[in-house]
């Protein structure tokens, strides 16, 4: 009968086996894009608008807009007064 070999190598340290990273892997780059994604929108924020800034050009927006409506919607609207068109 052989007899049983005894094994002398002790195990390896969880870092060298590369199941591990890869397991590890996945949640390592989700936390590193929110903290990526997190810096751009602190640093790209728009600054909010002031209320008391003139309306005059939303206005005058507007009345562009009415101007580049589709066929169909500014003929059904053609006799309504510049106003009230939507």
């Amino acid at each position: 009968m052989p007899r049983p070999t005894q094994s002398t190598s002790l195990p390896e340290p969880w870092w060298r086996h590369g199941l591990v990273w890869l397991v590890l892997s996945g949640p390592i780059v989700v936390v590193l894009a929110s903290i990526v994604t997190f810096w751009l929108a602190a640093h790209g924020a728009d600054v909010l608008a002031d209320d008391a800034r003139p309306r005059a050009p939303v206005q005058r927006q507007a009345v562009h807009e009415r101007a580049l409506l589709p066929a169909q919607q500014a003929r059904n609207h053609a006799a309504t007064p510049a106003a009230e068109a939507p």
